[in-house]
């Protein structure tokens, strides 16, 4: 027996996916604003100041804590609540906002909560709660790609995250430990333990390019891992976008114009 919503889904596509959510009467799913794909008629939209989940007390205090928490992970203070107030079932889509995959969390079977990046979220069951989970060590919060502040999803509803290119998910057991970059993770279950690790050596270092430090993750629980992390992507976009060659002098440099297709 779930205390949040209960709601069935199909995941569509391949590079670019969607997220179809069925609802019965009455049910509920939550979005992030800019998710919302398409919908039959009979779903009602509604903005939710917070998360809308029924854990949180409803004082005004509260849902000011409450959606204060939301813009400390870089989420926007409103949500959109999607309920279907007609007969029969209905259905609602949420789409990835760049090219990855969905990951699909059941909470119940998860331990009730789930640690993620935070930009990870994409839409949930009504009554899942999501806030965030400070980071207690001092180098996680330091030197790790996520800070001291990541999102937490809790409940036992149906959850559902977007990550970028590839996702890996891995079963780690007790005591195994994976090094990871920071920003590759997607997400792990609470019971996984997160920390820094230093790289070491001077030519790692200095040559490597792969930065000083990197997450390690040791079991037991889940791990969520992306191939490619939208701000690995954004920079190579970025670094694309504002290089020019130098050409003055080079008697190569006309040519590889020509030979990159810029020269016509």
């Amino acid at each position: 027996m779930r205390n949040n919503h209960e709601i069935d889904y199909r995941i569509f596509g391949e590079e670019m996916q969607y997220v179809e959510v069925e609802l019965d009467p009455n049910e509920t799913a939550v979005a992030e604003p800019g998710a919302f794909m398409m919908m039959d008629d009979g779903i009602s939209m509604e903005t939710l100041f917070g998360d809308g989940s029924q854990q949180q007390n409803n004082s005004i205090f509260n849902k000011l804590l409450n959606a204060g928490k939301r813009m400390l992970v870089g989420e926007n203070l409103f949500m959109t609540a999607f309920t279907n107030t007609s007969v029969g079932k209905k259905h609602v889509s949420f789409a990835s906002p760049y090219a990855g995959k969905i990951i699909t969390l059941d909470l119940q079977q998860l331990g009730g909560k789930v640690i993620c990046q935070k930009d990870a979220f994409l839409c949930a069951a009504k009554g899942v709660s999501i806030g965030i989970e400070f980071q207690r060590k001092l180098g996680t919060g330091l030197f790790g790609g996520e800070g001291f502040i990541m999102e937490k999803l809790e409940g036992d509803g149906m959850a559902f995250l977007h990550a970028g290119g590839f996702v890996q998910e891995r079963t780690l057991q007790a005591g195994e430990l994976i090094k990871i970059d920071t920003g590759c993770i997607v997400g792990f279950t609470h019971t996984v333990d997160y920390d820094i690790q230093f790289v070491g050596g001077i030519k790692n270092t200095i040559f490597g390019g792969e930065g000083l430090f990197f997450a390690t993750l040791r079991g037991p629980g889940k791990v969520w891992i992306q191939s490619l992390p939208v701000s690995r992507l954004a920079a190579r976009i970025l670094s694309y976008g504002t290089y020019k060659r130098k050409e003055e002098g080079s008697v190569l440099g006309g040519l590889g114009n020509m030979l990159d297709g810029d020269g016509w």
